[in-house]
C-alpha cells in the first residue's frame, strides 16, 4: 500500500560491499607490524632488521616489554631490549606480544551506551590466554592459538564503531530477549561478528587458519575447519564460564561435542587449563587495557 516504506530491519541490512569499504577506512596496522604479519608463514626472516625498527616505536616496545617481563613468561630476570626479547623468548613470541599490543591498540572507544569496550578486551584476552593454554595441551602452535583467541570476537569493533546506532539495536534485543549476540546481530543486521571478522583479518593478511578460526569459532560443527577453530571455540565458551569480562549479560555459548572430543579434553586436564588462565590473565589485561 506504501511502497515508499521500508521497514526498520530493512534499513539495518548491512551489505558485504559496504562493509569492506568500512574496514579498508579504518587506520592502517603499523609498517612494522605488517612486516611482522608477512612474516608469519615465512622462515627467513631479517630478525636483526625488525627488531631495530620496532624499537623505533617507543610506545610499542614499551609495552611489548611489559609483556615480555609479566608472569605470563616467568622470566628470572628482567628483559630490556626488543633484541633481548627475541634472544630470549624467540622471535615467534615477539611477535605475537607485538602484534597483541598493536591489535588491542587499534580501535578507538566508539560513543554506545551499551557496548562495554573494556569487557570486550578482557573477554577476548581471556579467551587468548585460553587459547595458548590449550594449544600447548594439543601440542598446537601456541603463538597462532594465542593470536586467533585474541582476533576471535573482532568483528564486534567493526560493528559496534562502524555502524554505533545499528549494534545500540543489537544490544538491546539481546537485554529485551536474553538472546546470543550472534542472533540478535543476525536478526537485526542479517550479518554477524564472525562474518565481518573474517573480512578483517583477511584485510589484515593474518594467515587464512586464522580467518576460518575467527570466521566459524560459533559453528564448528557445520565447518569442520581443524585444530585451532577448535582450540579457539573451546577458549571462548571456557572463558564465558569464568565470567572474566564482567559481563552480566553475555550467556555462556553452547560447546561442540566434536570440538572437545577433538582436544582430548577431561575434566582433570580443563581444571588445569582454568587455573592457568585465571592466574595469567590479570596481569595482562593491566598492562593491555588499563
Amino acid at each position: 500500500m506504501f511502497p515508499f516504506i521500508v521497514s526498520v530491519k530493512n534499513m539495518n541490512n548491512i551489505l558485504d560491499a559496504d562493509i569492506i569499504k568500512k574496514i579498508h577506512e579504518l587506520p592502517a596496522l603499523s609498517a612494522v607490524v605488517t612486516e611482522l604479519l608477512s612474516s608469519i608463514d615465512h622462515e627467513e626472516i631479517d630478525v636483526d632488521s625488525i627488531a631495530t625498527k620496532i624499537s623505533h616505536d617507543q610506545a610499542l616496545t614499551a609495552k611489548t616489554l611489559r609483556l615480555a617481563n609479566s608472569s605470563f613468561y616467568g622470566m628470572q630476570h628482567k628483559i630490556n631490549s626488543i633484541q633481548e626479547a627475541i634472544a630470549i623468548l624467540g622471535f615467534r613470541s615477539v611477535r605475537t606480544l607485538i602484534t597483541t599490543t598493536a591489535i588491542t591498540g587499534s580501535f578507538a572507544r566508539g560513543h554506545t551506551s551499551r557496548f562495554n569496550f573494556q569487557s570486550f578486551w578482557r573477554h577476548s584476552i581471556a579467551t587468548a590466554v585460553c587459547a595458548k593454554q590449550l594449544a600447548s595441551h594439543v601440542k598446537a602452535n601456541q603463538d597462532y592459538a594465542f593470536t586467533a583467541g585474541l582476533l576471535h570476537d573482532i568483528g564486534k569493533l567493526v560493528l559496534v564503531t562502524r555502524y554505533t546506532e545499528q549494534y545500540e539495536q543489537v544490544m538491546l534485543q539481546r537485554a529485551e530477549q536474553d538472546s546470543y549476540i550472534l542472533d540478535a546481530e543476525r536478526a537485526i543486521l542479517t550479518t554477524d561478528h564472525a562474518a565481518v571478522g573474517k573480512v578483517l583479518t583477511a584485510y589484515w593478511k593474518f594467515p587464512e587458519d586464522m580467518q576460518n578460526a575467527v570466521a566459524h569459532h560459533h559453528d564448528i560443527d557445520q565447518a569442520n575447519e581443524g585444530m585451532l577453530t577448535a582450540i579457539v571455540h573451546i577458549a571462548d565458551i571456557l572463558t564465558h564460564a569464568l565470567d572474566l569480562s564482567e559481563d552480566e549479560e553475555a550467556l555462556v555459548p553452547v560447546i561442540s561435542c566434536s570440538a572437545w572430543d577433538k582436544l582430548r579434553l577431561t575434566q582433570e586436564i580443563s581444571a588445569k587449563v582454568f587455573r592457568e588462565t585465571e592466574k595469567q590473565f590479570e596481569e595482562i589485561c593491566q598492562i593491555l587495557i588499563n
